[in-house]
C-alpha cells in the first residue's frame, strides 16, 4: 500500500483496555507501510458516524474503529457501500465482529492485518431498514440487553448478573416465521438472527453463520424447562449448540417474523423498541473491511478454548503495556 489515507476513530470510554499511547503507535505502525494517519476521538453517541462518513466524503482509504461494538457499528453504517475500508481494533468488552471476521484481539496483531491490506467483502444484515452485521435478536436476549443498557456498571460480570435475574422471570413469546411465503409458528425463548457466528466474548449462537455467503442463520431457542436452557448456553460457549435438540436452525437470505405485540430487540447487543412485523434481508457484500486471507475453519470446543487462551494472552500484554 503507498500514500493511503487513514482516518483513526478512537472511543476513549470503551472497554477496559488501556488506549495510551494508541495514535503514535498506530502512526508509527502503518507509515512504514504508506498509510498516513489522521486520528480524532469520540465525546459521544454518533460521533464515530459523523467522524466516518466525514472521512468518506473527504475521499479517505481507510477508517479504522478504535473501540467496542457500538463504535465499529456506527462506523460501519457510514462505510458501507462506499470505496473506504474499515480497519477494527478491537478495544471493547465483546468485540464481536473482529472476533468473527478473525481479527486479532491485541493492537499489533490488528495493526499488522491493516498493514497487509487484505480486504474482503462482508455482509450485513437489515431489519426493517436498521443495520446489523453480527445478530439481531427478538426475546430472551433482547430483554437481556434492555436490561443490561440501564446498568450503570459495564462488563461481563453485570451482564451475567442481568442474565441471570431475567432468566427466572422471562416467559417465552409466540413467533411466526415467515420464509419464501411458509408460516412456521413456534413458542421460543429468543430467535437470534445470525450474519456472524457469535455475539462476542465467544459464545457462539450461530456456529455456521459465514459473513461473506449472502445468507442469515436463524437460531431458534425453544422454551424448555431451566436444566436444558443452562446445557443450551454451554453448548454456545463450547460451539455445539447447533447440535443441542432444543433449538431450530434455517439458513435464509430474508426472513419476516411476526410477534404478537411490540417490545425490545437487539442489534448487536444494542436494544431498541420495535413493532410487530420485522422484515429481514441480507446485503451481500455491503462493507469493505481488513479480514486475514484465510480463517481457520470452526472446530467445536478446539476453536472456543483457542479464543479463551489467546483473550488471556492479549490481557497479560495490555498490562504490561500500561506500566
Amino acid at each position: 500500500m503507498e500514500n493511503k489515507r487513514a482516518l483513526l476513530i478512537i472511543n476513549p470510554i470503551s472497554g477496559t483496555r488501556s488506549k495510551r499511547g494508541l495514535p503514535s503507535l498506530v502512526k508509527q505502525s502503518l507509515e512504514r507501510h504508506g498509510i498516513h494517519v489522521h486520528s480524532r476521538l469520540t465525546a459521544a453517541g454518533g460521533d464515530a458516524y459523523k467522524f466516518a462518513r466525514e472521512a468518506v466524503e473527504q475521499g479517505f482509504d481507510i477508517v479504522i474503529s478504535a473501540g467496542g461494538d457500538g463504535t465499529v457499528n456506527e462506523v460501519a453504517n457510514a462505510l458501507a457501500f462506499s470505496d473506504t475500508t474499515l480497519g477494527i481494533i478491537p478495544l471493547g468488552s465483546g468485540n464481536g465482529l473482529a472476533r468473527s471476521l478473525g481479527v486479532p484481539q491485541d493492537i499489533s496483531g490488528a495493526l499488522k492485518l491493516i498493514g497487509t491490506g487484505n480486504i474482503i467483502l462482508s455482509d450485513r444484515g437489515l431489519v426493517n431498514g436498521k443495520p446489523f452485521y453480527c445478530t439481531f435478536g427478538v426475546g430472551f436476549d433482547a430483554a437481556v440487553s434492555e436490561k443490561f443498557a440501564s446498568m450503570k456498571r459495564r462488563g461481563g460480570i453485570t451482564y451475567i448478573r442481568s442474565a441471570f435475574r431475567e432468566f427466572f422471570n422471562y416467559q417465552s413469546q409466540a413467533y411466526a416465521i415467515v420464509i419464501d411465503g411458509q408460516i412456521i409458528t413456534e413458542k421460543a425463548l429468543l430467535i437470534a438472527v445470525c450474519n456472524a457466528p457469535q455475539y462476542g466474548n465467544n459464545a457462539y449462537i450461530g456456529p455456521k453463520a459465514k459473513l461473506t455467503d449472502g445468507l442469515l442463520d436463524i437460531t431458534v431457542v425453544h422454551a424448555d424447562n431451566p436444566f436444558n436452557t443452562l446445557m443450551m448456553s454451554i453448548d454456545m460457549l463450547t460451539g455445539m449448540l447447533d447440535k443441542n435438540r432444543s433449538i431450530e436452525t434455517f439458513k435464509v437470505p430474508a426472513l419476516s417474523i411476526v410477534r404478537i405485540k411490540e417490545g425490545p430487540v437487539h442489534l448487536d447487543g444494542e436494544p431498541m423498541q420495535m413493532g410487530t412485523h420485522l422484515n429481514i434481508i441480507c446485503q451481500k457484500g455491503a462493507l469493505k473491511v481488513f479480514a486475514p486471507e484465510r480463517q481457520p475453519d470452526f472446530v467445536p470446543f478446539i476453536s472456543p478454548i483457542r479464543a479463551v487462551l489467546n483473550d488471556m494472552r492479549y490481557d497479560v500484554m495490555d498490562k504490561f503495556r500500561k506500566k
